[in-house]
């Protein structure tokens, strides 16, 4: 009987094998799958974060810089942490078309965005911006304040002209800087943002818009730290744009009799295209200030950038109290520059190098060397590109600007040749030591050429000087290919729609006045 039943019992045996060696692979195999999963979750705990912060109309004048007179010690701080460019220009000197530019990573010829309020998905539905990226990738993207356009300072407290598509999260802080707006002193009455305006406010940091935006970026970075997931944290500072109001503590920083204010010789216009002279000349209640007029006025931008340089601080500190500056990347630039009486001019808007460059620092936890600067000319559309290299995110197609990596690298590596910003019918490069612009299609309406290692200032064109022959003819090549470049449609854009109107504007309302049913002011708060 056992003889009999051997051969099933063995035919039994070989089964029960086959299948125990089965389910073993498929356990096996599950958990190569688990592992490769758990490893995938781990990558993703792994991703570094970024705290991308812009302020608004900030020009170089800080202390890292190389400006001796405005105290900004936290952005100061962060250079020695991280890379300072010395050589960054924004592609369009207004707020609104230069935040698209940068935004996107596009030329404004791109993203047919040229002046402000006008909707993104009205010129390119398609494009996918740094933002939307970010959310593609798992990270959570936050922005605080003023990131796309709004009109500062009748947009605080709203999203503005902002772009939905861009955000997981957004805050719109209000501070006492709208509940007092009407104490603030201008050039014209009730108007704040188009004009020079200012006021030494009283309260705390934390009363005014940009001291309530700082803290709730600190809530998220507290949020991020302990839910441990990604984030890309936009904070847009609407200061120090007009108008300059911060506490009063930090205009006593400033002695405003020393404070310096630019003289601009009778003849000076008649040395540039009429384009270049209409630039500087196109606020008329804004020229020829009195000195003391203008060096209170001069008084409060700084104090301004003193009060968003403490904001700075407060999150760089609650970075490194947190742990997340192991793990961050932190951002700081501004849409484009301003000047305070260089050229004669006032504000933005112009193709010198007052409008066209920007302060900007990159730090990142994986930097070998930090405290460094580079010279080399940068584009704010490089920083799309540059972030989705540190963060190892695939490009999107459309991407025209060039990662700053291996500058950050190598300090001494370059990128680019020049930096291109355009303003209207004009176009400008900056090298490392020229500046060339070129105004009309052609250059019918004229050229302007400055050699910073002698004119920093660019107060002396030397576009008709003999001399420079060679340099303006060869700088001719060069702009007049960078304007190609930047016209083509790129890759992956998607539509592009020429022409697109400006989003309607009411009139501005200043808190407590009281008006007519046609808008007319009948009474002002006082």
């Amino acid at each position: 009987m056992i003889k009999s039943y051997f051969p099933l019992f063995k035919k039994n045996i070989n089964i029960n094998l086959f299948i125990a060696l089965l389910c073993f692979c498929s356990c096996s195999e599950a958990n190569k799958e688990k592992k490769t999963i758990d490893k995938s979750i781990s990558n993703s705990l792994e991703k570094l974060n970024v705290l991308f912060i812009i302020a608004d109309d900030l020009n170089c004048d800080l202390g890292t810089y190389g400006n001796l007179v405005v105290k900004t010690p936290n952005i100061d701080r962060l250079a020695k942490r991280g890379v300072l460019f010395e050589n960054a220009h924004n592609q369009y000197p207004l707020c609104g078309p230069s935040r698209a530019s940068f935004l996107t990573g596009l030329y404004t010829n791109q993203t047919k965005i040229t002046k402000n309020n006008m909707n993104l998905r009205n010129s390119v539905p398609d494009v996918i911006s740094l933002g939307q990226r970010f959310r593609q990738q798992g990270y959570q993207s936050v922005r605080i304040g003023k990131m796309f356009h709004y009109d500062n300072p009748s947009s605080i407290g709203t999203s503005g002209n902002d772009d939905i598509y861009s955000w997981d999260q957004t805050i719109n802080p209000y501070g006492l800087d709208k509940i007092e707006e009407y104490k603030i002193n201008t050039l014209t009455p009730r108007k704040y943002g188009g004009t020079l305006s200012w006021l030494a406010a009283d309260g705390d940091d934390e009363e005014q818009t940009d001291g309530i935006g700082a803290t709730e970026a600190i809530k998220k970075l507290d949020y991020f730290a302990k839910s441990k997931i990604p984030f890309f944290l936009a904070v847009g500072f609407f200061r120090p744009h007009t108008p300059f109001v911060a506490p009063k503590k930090y205009f006593d920083l400033y002695d405003r009799e020393k404070i310096e204010i630019p003289e601009i010789s009778d003849d000076y216009l008649a040395t540039l295209p009429k384009p270049a002279a209409k630039s500087i000349r196109a606020k008329k209640n804004q020229l020829d200030l009195e000195k003391e007029l203008a060096q209170e006025i001069k008084e409060a931008y700084y104090a301004t950038i003193s009060f968003v340089d403490a904001q700075v601080g407060r999150l760089i500190s609650h970075l490194e109290e947190s742990g997340l500056d192991e793990n961050t990347i932190i951002v700081f630039t501004s849409d484009h520059g301003y000047h305070m009486g260089e050229h004669g001019h006032w504000q933005k808007q112009t193709l010198f190098e007052n409008a066209t460059r920007v302060p900007l620092i990159i730090s990142a936890p994986t930097l070998k060397n930090k405290g460094l600067i580079s010279n080399s000319p940068v584009e704010l559309i490089d920083l799309y590109p540059t972030l989705m290299d540190l963060t190892n995110i695939k490009k999107p197609q459309h991407l025209v600007g060039k990662s700053l990596s291996p500058i950050m690298n190598n300090i001494n590596a370059s990128v680019r040749g020049s930096a291109l910003t355009r303003w209207r019918n004009g176009y400008s490069i900056k090298t490392n030591r020229y500046r060339l612009t070129k105004w009309g299609t052609n250059g019918e309406l004229g050229y302007e050429l400055y050699d910073h290692k002698n004119d920093k200032e660019e107060l002396i064109n030397l576009a008709k000087n003999q001399n420079y022959n060679k340099v303006v003819d060869s700088l001719k090549l060069v702009i007049e290919q960078r304007i190609t470049d930047a016209s083509i449609k790129p890759q992956g854009i998607g539509r592009q729609f020429e022409n697109t109107k400006l989003m309607p504007k009411a009139k501005n309302i200043t808190f407590g006045d009281i008006h007519d049913t046609n808008g007319e002011i009948l009474q002002l708060k006082k």
